[in-house]
């Protein structure tokens, strides 16, 4: 078992996130426990509260370091055209969810008391100015708010499409392929908006 004197609370910072995300992975956010985490690393729950302020603190920086993760997934999805580019983000936000599907889950089940801090609604509007930014390159003459808005409109279809598709309900409402159903979406929402 770990000492306390072995590490220091960056590294004791470290190792509870990164237990409680295996945690979050292998078992789902509901399994996530200030105990759990300290009998994985071999410290106190004691040790936990030194380095994060109470259990929302912590579950802020699990769903930051996914939304982190998320954001260079997003920025990493490459296209010839802005419609193809903003069909491969997309495309990769559906991926991301599938593969993470507890951490992605997480960002949007996990409830909080207290306020959301600045720095982690930075790191939401990290992830919509990427799908904002293909849209101003879409239509250059729209303006910034209308780009803001056709970014979450599209973005809640996709989220929605991603939600029926890992809960098992996408078959239910007419489509069994999540990917053709955002495919769609996406060609049908650029065609609209772009009239």
């Amino acid at each position: 078992m770990a000492r306390r004197s072995e590490h220091t609370q960056e590294q004791i910072r470290e190792m509870v996130l990164h237990a409680a995300e295996t945690i979050v992975i292998e078992d789902g956010f509901h399994a996530l426990t200030v105990r759990k985490i300290a009998m994985d690393i071999g410290y106190t729950v004691g040790s936990i509260y030194m380095v994060f302020a109470n259990m929302d603190d912590l579950i802020m920086h699990i769903k930051a370091r996914t939304l982190d993760e998320l954001a260079e997934r997003l920025l990493h999805a490459k296209a010839d055209s802005v419609e193809q580019h903003i069909q491969a983000l997309a495309d990769a936000y559906l991926a991301f969810a599938h593969q993470h599907f507890n951490r992605w889950r997480m960002i949007f089940d996990a409830q909080h008391d207290a306020p959301v801090p600045e720095w982690y609604q930075q790191k939401i509007q990290q992830v919509f100015l990427i799908v904002e930014a293909a849209f101003r390159k879409l239509c250059p003459g729209q303006s910034d708010e209308q780009a803001r808005l056709a970014a979450t409109a599209l973005w809640s279809g996709v989220h929605g499409v991603c939600v029926l598709s890992l809960n098992g309900s996408l078959g239910r409402v007419g489509s069994e392929n999540a990917q053709v159903t955002v495919n769609t979406l996406v060609k049908s929402f650029i065609q609209g908006w772009r009239a």
